[in-house]
């Protein structure tokens, strides 16, 4: 007879959560820079036709860190990946990842993308010379996690950071980027 140990059962969900994030296109294992930046493309293509209002935030941005495709993966323990660009004037000037770690009441898989205006120089700043950079309470969410309509007034364009998460499907309800960590990386 097997005796169930919180050792097993941890080393269990963890390694369900790793197989299905191996089995999600989230980027891992890609052409590079190449691939990213296609999927930026396509992932602002898409944000600027669903909500037209997100263009005026790019206008008025001193850059973004568009984050094309997240995977989010829960069995109790989980987790989230993905990598992305940092536009500043519409062109590319460095890549990230994004992960993130839970743990909590939590079951299935989720992808996601995400964009973060940099409203200020000194917001974007303070992100490029961080060696790592999480998201804090000087974040404004203008896009709910339901899908509903970005309004951009005078308060949100003063906020130092926007974030705006969008195309989500999946299992898990909710996707936030509360927590979530940013390092640069060379694709």
């Amino acid at each position: 007879m097997t005796k169930l140990t919180r050792r097993v059962l941890f080393t269990s969900a963890g390694s369900a959560a790793l197989l299905t994030a191996a089995g999600c296109s989230n980027g891992l294992g890609s052409n590079g820079a190449e691939q990213i930046d296609a999927r930026v493309d396509a992932a602002l293509n898409y944000l600027f036709s669903t909500y037209p209002s997100t263009r005026d935030l790019a206008d008025k941005a001193a850059g973004m860190l568009v984050m094309p495709l997240v995977t989010r993966v829960g069995l109790g323990i989980g987790g989230a990946y993905g990598r992305g660009a940092l536009r500043v004037g519409g062109v590319t000037v460095d890549y990230y990842s994004a992960a993130k770690a839970s743990i909590g009441l939590q079951i299935g898989a989720q992808q996601y993308a995400h964009v973060l205006f940099f409203m200020t120089q000194d917001a974007l700043a303070e992100f490029r010379n961080s060696p790592g950079w999480a998201v804090g309470a000087d974040v404004r969410y203008v896009l709910k996690n339901e899908g509903e309509t970005i309004s951009v007034d005078t308060t949100t364009t003063l906020t130092p950071v926007i974030a705006v998460v969008f195309g989500q499907a999946g299992l898990i309800a909710g996707a936030t980027i509360e927590g979530t960590k940013y390092t640069r990386i060379i694709p």
